[in-house]
């Protein structure tokens, strides 16, 4: 019988429990091989939302003691001003960093001053040889606002696709989050997410968390009827 506990998820991003599956070994690959091999210093890898770009760059960063940086988060670093004058926000956020650790780099916003803020840093981390790795939905040639020199430069690096977008990688997936949450996940239960819910991994592991709480607030183990009932309250039919 699984046991409930409504404990906070805090889950650690590393290399150890990466779930490696056919569409993301090549970029696991890469990751590894840019945090172990002194021969190489560049990876872009790029892929859907929930395909674990992030998960890959958060372990990459532990390992080589590097800076993180999402541009999800630029409005705050800039404060929405983008064309003020002054020191680089991008290399005073990378001060010291040891390596250069960028994501979301489709969301780079369209302004040529943070364009050259980006290429000078990129640059300076390249030219030292110190390890950049940089994370985008699309391949290098198709992220808009980007300098067609960096552009280049991404591709004398690794880079890799990644996609899970196949069923037996989301429910390696499933079954690794459920797992992080001490839930007992069983197939049948996978198998009613996978018939109604969109099969894109963060509609999933919404329609996961929601079988969770449901399961926790009415003290029962997960089973079929509990996930046809859970989501049934989140209308997916």
């Amino acid at each position: 019988m699984q046991l409930i506990f409504d404990f906070p998820v805090v889950s650690r991003f590393g290399f150890e429990n990466f779930v490696v599956c056919g569409g993301n070994k090549t970029a696991f690959q890469f990751a590894q091989k840019l945090a172990s091999d002194g021969t190489e210093n560049l990876l872009y890898i790029y892929g859907p939302e929930g395909s674990g770009k992030t998960h890959l760059l958060t372990a990459l960063s532990t390992s080589l003691d590097g800076t993180y940086f999402s541009f999800r988060d630029a409005d705050t670093l800039y404060k929405g001003d983008y064309r003020s004058e002054g020191p680089s926000r991008l290399a005073d956020h990378f001060h010291d960093a040891k390596a250069l650790i960028l994501d979301d780099l489709h969301l780079l916003p369209d302004y040529q001053e943070v364009r050259v803020e980006l290429w000078e840093l990129f640059n300076a981390f390249y030219s030292s040889g110190r390890k950049i790795a940089i994370s985008g939905l699309t391949p290098p040639k198709e992220l808009p606002h980007l300098d067609g020199h960096l552009t280049s430069r991404l591709l004398w690096g690794l880079v890799a696709r990644m996609d899970v977008s196949d069923d037996e990688s989301r429910r390696m997936i499933l079954k690794k989050l459920a797992e992080d949450r001490q839930m007992a996940l069983p197939d049948d239960v996978i198998d009613q997410m996978l018939l109604r819910v969109r099969r894109d991994i963060p509609s999933l592991v919404y329609a996961l968390e929601s079988i969770n709480r449901y399961a926790i607030s009415v003290k029962r183990k997960v089973s079929l009827k509990l996930a046809k009932e859970a989501l049934g309250l989140m209308h997916v039919d």
